[in-house]
């Protein structure tokens, strides 16, 4: 059975954009649900233009709100690109299992999956900027903004950072084992789903470690075997609240 999202009271409008039209009963445009799955994500995939020729790059993501914020070296011609205020579209997903169905038709994956729309903007001034990349640095490792060495003027001038509003916005998941046609429930033949999950393993000492450092809370969710998804979730909800 196909699961999809309870609607909720807040969301963003359906558009030509951001409609679903395969399998719409599994999407929401509630902002509930959208941020539940970006905020169990670290890596997100940034899709834009430039001269006419389609791009999608891959990099590592933060929100705040119904901002999206992302960064890289000043270098970057995607970053230098989306600074100009060029319209973006932000894409993050979750694969939770491989299903396998009786007929080669059916089979699928069970996955939870964000597609955000907006214009990147480029954020500008050093208290901007180093709000953002404090925010950067707690929200996956709360508190660690405070017990570590701060950016230099020289390293936050080589330091792009992006920040997108989200103007439109779809969720779409599905969950469940394998739907067949009636008849082919009938076939001698396995069906079932293969769960899938990221985990992260015990943290490893630096082999240049001081010796009067020691491992701190801000590495205390991070404990393996704990699905990533899940620690990126406790990660944000304690990082927003600190």
């Amino acid at each position: 059975m196909d699961e999809g999202f309870v609607e909720a009271a807040k969301a963003w409008p359906k558009t030509p954009r951001s409609k679903l039209r395969r399998y719409p009963a599994r999407g929401s445009y509630g902002e509930p649900e959208i941020y539940k799955i970006l905020d169990a994500a670290l890596l997100c995939h940034v899709a834009y233009c430039i001269d006419g020729q389609p791009y999608c790059t891959p990099t590592a993501f933060w929100r705040d709100g119904d901002r999206l914020f992302w960064h890289g070296s000043s270098a970057s011609r995607m970053l230098r690109t989306l600074a100009a205020g060029t319209p973006a579209c932000l894409t993050v997903s979750h694969l939770d299992g491989i299903v396998l169905a009786r007929s080669a038709f059916h089979h699928s994956v069970n996955y939870r999956s964000v597609m955000a729309f907006g214009t990147a903007e480029l954020v500008t001034g050093e208290e901007r900027k180093a709000q953002a990349a404090r925010m950067f640095v707690n929200r996956y490792f709360p508190g660690r903004w405070d017990s570590i060495k701060r950016p230099s003027a020289q390293e936050m001038k080589a330091t792009t950072i992006i920040t997108m509003r989200i103007d439109e916005a779809s969720a779409k998941s599905r969950s469940g084992p394998p739907v067949d046609d009636e008849p082919d429930y009938a076939l001698p033949i396995w069906a079932g789903v293969v769960p899938v999950r990221t985990v992260v393993g015990s943290p490893l000492d630096c082999p240049r470690q001081h010796q009067d450092s020691r491992r701190g809370a801000d590495v205390s969710l991070y404990r393996n075997g704990r699905p990533l998804d899940e620690v990126l979730t406790e990660a944000s909800k304690v990082g927003a609240s600190g």
